[in-house]
């Protein structure tokens, strides 16, 4: 998974690590590592890409966990390698043309509720 989120824009479902009351045991997430999307102008401004500045009190990959960039919550994500199951990528080239062309026709037109929908598989 690691090496997927630095070269492509997953699409990820896994189990909830905290239970939601009313929302299913999974959650779906759109997420990137690519620094050729995060560090672009429209990364930084369109997704709100903040380079993390402090490390982690504890080790990832001890845990099994992989950290990724959520790209509708805009913030970084743990994610649980053990529950996680791959649903969709878009790879990055050159300059992440693919991936923005999908943003601007399917992810930015979304509505809240049309988020929350997607969120919640």
């Amino acid at each position: 998974l690691r090496v997927l989120l630095e070269n492509n824009v997953v699409e990820i479902k896994f189990k909830r690590r905290r239970v939601k009351p009313g929302a299913p045991p999974t959650r779906r997430m759109l997420c990137t590592n690519s620094p050729v999307i995060l560090q672009s102008e429209a990364g930084r401004t369109t997704l709100n890409y903040k380079q993390s500045t402090g490390g982690l009190k504890f080790s990832p990959p001890s845990k099994n966990l992989v950290i990724a960039w959520d790209i509708f919550k805009q913030d970084y994500r743990a994610i649980s390698v053990d529950n996680c199951e791959l649903i969709s990528q878009i790879p990055i080239s050159g300059d992440g043309r693919e991936f923005w062309e999908y943003f601007n026709e399917k992810i930015y037109p979304m509505t809240p509720a049309q988020k929350d929908a997607f969120f919640n598989v």
